[in-house]
């Protein structure tokens, strides 16, 4: 990929990304834990962040868990399609398998692997594709 587009393509993942953590009503600790960013990253980057003057930066490690985010926020549209709104209170809301935590406490405490439980709640093909599954596909009967 030339540096044009994946200028562009690391410009639309921020402004997703932001968009998400905004409409979840994140605040800059809370948004610095969730997408591992070091503490020097303040109030004024993110904020270039939403304005598309910046993007979040080149790591291994931001990039993937804005990936793993962007995958939450899909799997919540479809789970409430008719309530975009509900996907800020689910992250913060208490859920019997998480031991009645909220998933933003699970993701905020353990970090990436916290991403991935949020993800496999919400998104079973996930959670089958972790587990090293393979269909066995469909094998009509014989008489």
């Amino acid at each position: 990929m030339n540096d044009q587009k994946q200028t562009e393509a690391l410009n639309d993942i921020t402004q997703a990304v932001m968009g998400l953590l905004d409409s979840w009503q994140l605040d800059t600790q809370e948004i610095q834990g969730v997408l591992c960013l070091p503490e020097n990253v303040r109030v004024r980057a993110l904020n270039k962040f939403r304005e598309g003057t910046d993007v979040l930066p080149d790591d291994p490690k931001v990039l993937r868990r804005a990936g793993y985010l962007l995958r939450i926020s899909d799997a919540l549209r479809t789970t409430y399609p008719l309530n975009p709104r509900m996907s800020g209170r689910w992250v913060r809301q208490g859920h019997r398998r998480f031991g009645r935590r909220s998933p933003l406490s699970i993701i905020l405490r353990d970090g990436e692997s916290g991403l991935i439980a949020v993800l496999s709640e919400l998104d079973c093909t996930f959670s089958w594709d972790l587990t090293g599954s393979q269909s066995m596909g469909y094998r009509p009967t014989q008489s």
